[in-house]
């Protein structure tokens, strides 16, 4: 009877241990944790962003923002947080800290890096790995981030011609021109071929007229010529001659009239 007792009495003993042992664990969790001040957080993510450990810079900004949300390093965490989820390849996220820096600091010094980076994180998504090594063209995919990238390098060059990411996104465009160009051209080639002579024309002359300087101008305006005289619209096509001769001396038009060039080639 006594050894019942004495065992039951050691195992509310251990119990009153252990559970004192886990609250003052969880005390000294919570007083370590509210020792971590904004400085301390920021700090964190920074080293983990010099790691490439971005998952975990994510976090750290992420509680930074949602713990001091009006500290000074919150402020700049918001332009760490659209890089971190950049090198994350968390791409909704990305885009929409770029537009909520944007949207809410429209005259913050560094605005032209949100500007900047929302280009990045279109332009980034041109190709995956495995079409990048295949080299799969992409002209007749849809440019939608192409077209998104353009507009948001386009903005930044406009609106701060003088930022430091000004040459860089001039270089990126004219990539992204030359991209949406041969979209257009794939597009009026298609139609060409299917005899639907008034939607070529519309999208070839919309290349000509939008992406001057893209090596796809030639080929539109080889459409156009096409497209006027399938038509029938021979003063037209004779125009649309001319200015091909104009800016494309030494390239021969060569249209025939039973088997067109973009027949020949597609």
């Amino acid at each position: 009877m006594i050894l019942r007792d004495l065992l039951a009495l050691s195992r509310v003993l251990l119990l009153a241990l252990a559970a004192l042992v886990l609250a003052t664990g969880c005390r000294s969790h919570r007083e370590n944790e509210s020792k971590s001040g904004p400085e301390v957080i920021y700090a964190k993510a920074q080293k983990a962003i010099r790691n490439s450990s971005y998952a975990e810079a994510v976090k750290q900004l992420e509680a930074l923002q949602s713990r001091f949300p009006f500290s000074e390093p919150a402020r700049q965490a918001q332009l760490d947080l659209i890089y971190a989820y950049y090198k994350n390849r968390e791409v909704d996220p990305a885009v929409d800290a770029a537009d909520t820096f944007i949207r809410e600091n429209p005259t913050n010094p560094r605005v032209d890096y949100a500007y900047y980076m929302k280009g990045m994180i279109y332009f980034e998504r041109q190709a995956n790995a495995m079409e990048r090594f295949f080299r799969v063209d992409l002209s007749r995919r849809p440019p939608i981030n192409a077209r998104k990238s353009f507009e948001a390098f386009d903005e930044l060059i406009k609106k701060f011609p003088h930022s430091t990411y000004d040459g860089d996104a001039r270089q990126r465009m004219i990539f992204l021109r030359n991209r949406l160009a041969d979209f257009e051209l794939h597009v009026a080639l298609y139609y060409m071929r299917r005899g639907a002579y008034v939607g070529a024309l519309d999208r070839a002359k919309y290349c000509v007229e939008n992406y001057d300087g893209a090596p796809a101008v030639q080929g539109s305006l080889k459409v156009m010529v096409d497209a006027y005289r399938a038509l029938n619209m021979t003063d037209l096509a004779s125009v649309a001659a001319r200015v091909y001769d104009a800016n494309y001396p030494a390239s021969s038009l060569e249209v025939e009239e039973k088997k067109a060039w973009w027949r020949k080639i597609l």
